[in-house]
């Protein structure tokens, strides 16, 4: 396997910090606006955003969930192993709210397309902005682009882009990895 690096540490700070400037330029004061991260592994990008815009803004009130899309995939009980849910953690109705889905790798955009489902069960949002760190470009299946990019990639199929957070592993890092034909 040939490994590439995406994003080093300080990359990846710096591009929370932008993507998070950002949010606030087209939110304000984030009243009526829900930040949903995306498991499994888009709550650990939508965390460190959190953190970071408690720190910018000097609040400590938004509103913010983690949604489990296990159920609403459309490969659901269609792979050979078994897909282990995770947990949903919403404790309010997006009725009539901005949602912010927030992922960390947007690839074929199947996962958004399960999120989108699985969010009606907790109303109906006046609109749904995505934010991912990783935009790879040449692999979409549905039109679905996010509005907030931390980084686009060319990668293609053979290509594999690994997502380290320093909370579950010892660094913070994004690295393309090609995998030997």
């Amino acid at each position: 396997m040939k490994e590439k690096i995406l994003l080093n540490e300080k990359e990846i700070e710096i591009t929370i910090t932008r993507l998070c400037w950002e949010l606030i330029e087209n939110h304000d004061n984030f009243e009526n606006t829900c930040i949903i991260g995306l498991q499994p592994r888009g709550v650990f990008f939508a965390d460190r955003i959190v953190e970071r815009l408690k720190e910018l803004t000097k609040k400590d009130n938004f509103c913010y969930g983690r949604l489990d899309i296990t159920f609403f995939r459309d490969d659901f009980g269609r792979r050979d192993e078994l897909l282990l849910a995770n947990q949903t953690d919403i404790n309010f109705i997006v009725e009539h709210k901005r949602v912010i889905f927030i992922d960390d790798v947007l690839y074929s955009g199947r996962s958004i397309r399960a999120a989108l489902n699985a969010i009606g069960s907790f109303g109906r949002p006046a609109s749904i902005e995505l934010m991912t760190l990783i935009n790879r470009r040449f692999s979409r299946e549905l039109p679905i682009f996010p509005k907030y990019i931390g980084k686009e990639v060319d990668a293609i199929a053979s290509e594999r882009v690994r997502v380290n957070w320093k909370s579950k592993t010892s660094q913070d890092s994004v690295t393309l990895v090609k995998t030997e034909e």
